[in-house]
């Protein structure tokens, strides 16, 4: 991954709307949602959610697909996948952290 790709990403995420509409996403997996159902979900207005998927899409951080006359939005996940991985890259100096070990536990 390139630097450039995780300093956008990150900026995306860091905005508290853009950061709930995405986990809302990756909760809805694969399938997405609609707009409308983004919007009563967040409870924000059309207006503002449209500024905010502009945002996440030019991240790339999540997609859209037209089905009829609805735009369903969905997490892109292997972007996801490759920013977790480019910020855990070099965690614990290279070792890999398990799931019952904290990654660079500090010492009392």
């Amino acid at each position: 991954m390139k630097l450039n790709f995780a300093v956008k990403a990150l900026a995306a995420l860091a905005q508290e709307t853009r950061l709930s509409l995405f986990r809302l996403l990756v909760q809805a997996g694969e399938a997405g949602l609609s707009a409308g159902q983004i919007a009563k979900e967040l409870n924000i207005p059309n207006a503002t959610l449209s500024f905010h998927l502009k945002e996440l899409t030019h991240a790339d951080l999540i997609t859209a697909r037209q089905e009829s006359r609805f735009i369903y939005y969905a997490a892109n996940f292997s972007a996801m996948n490759e920013l977790l991985a480019f910020l855990t890259e070099n965690c614990c100096a290279g070792t890999p952290c398990g799931t019952e070990t904290l990654c660079c536990k500090e010492e009392p």
